[in-house]
């Protein structure tokens, strides 16, 4: 299944996205983590990874990406992607390992001026979308903070959206966008309250009309706190499956 991750900016996606990694890996799943936020140059030490290289590398950088893309089109041709549709036929450098987890950057902003993440959205949908995988397999999305990802597509070829909440105004007011958003295009959304305390998470739970889809809860903690802090690799044995992720009700097959 695909599981794409989103919440504002500083919430704890990444951090999510590691400890699911972690759960899915030590239950005997093979985990790929798909990193589409081209900001976000912090997620392979959560997960104790490599960085891999740049997907859009693999395809001459963006704009030799996106004629090659635009050439597929017009020629009605496979898409140049086609090669990269099974997790075992991408290439080495662009999929880092460790432990049963694979992590795969999309693309990263370098430099300044070199425009924007257009086509790193745009190679984001289309491999996520045409990713074909084992009933075994486990995508799960780091997203960029906000919404984006909705514009771009990303979510509608997902099986569910995670959004993570942490004691914010703004992360609330955030939510009630996102189910909206998620209701349009038909995909199940889920929440995990996250940095909470015995005040805040109330007052969270009051705030969502469905409770039903609250999966999932982590509480301020130190360890994770400082790892994440000091840049290391994040603790194993805070997630089991059972805790939250058999709570999706969605499993492999679609899309």
């Amino acid at each position: 299944m695909k599981l794409v991750v989103c919440g504002k900016g500083g919430s704890g996606k990444s951090t999510v996205i590691a400890l699911l990694a972690k759960a899915y890996a030590k239950a005997g799943r093979r985990v790929i983590v798909i990193d589409t936020d081209e900001s976000n140059a912090g997620l392979h030490r959560l997960l104790g990874i490599e960085p891999p290289r740049d997907l859009m590398e693999f395809f001459g950088g963006k704009k030799t990406m996106m004629a090659s893309f635009k050439e597929a089109r017009e020629n009605n041709a496979p898409s140049p992607l086609e090669g990269a549709k099974i997790i075992d036929n991408i290439p080495g450098i662009y999929l880092s390992k460790k432990d049963g987890v694979s992590l795969v950057a999309i693309g990263k902003i370098h430099q300044a001026g070199e425009g924007c993440a257009c086509p790193m959205g745009a190679l984001a949908k289309q491999f996520i979308a045409g990713l074909t995988l084992s009933g075994n397999d486990v995508v799960l999305i780091d997203t960029e903070a906000g919404i984006e990802h909705f514009g771009r597509g990303i979510d509608k070829v997902c099986n569910a959206i995670v959004m993570v909440i942490d004691p914010s105004f703004e992360s609330l007011t955030l939510a009630r966008m996102v189910a909206e958003m998620a209701g349009t295009i038909d995909v199940p959304l889920y929440y995990i309250l996250n940095k909470t305390d015995a005040a805040t998470a109330e007052t969270l739970r009051k705030a969502i009309p469905d409770k039903n889809r609250i999966i999932g809860e982590f509480p301020q903690d130190t360890a994770i706190l400082a790892a994440g802090l000091e840049g290391r690799e994040l603790p194993s044995g805070y997630l089991t499956v059972s805790s939250v992720t058999d709570r999706l009700g969605v499993s492999a097959g679609s899309p």
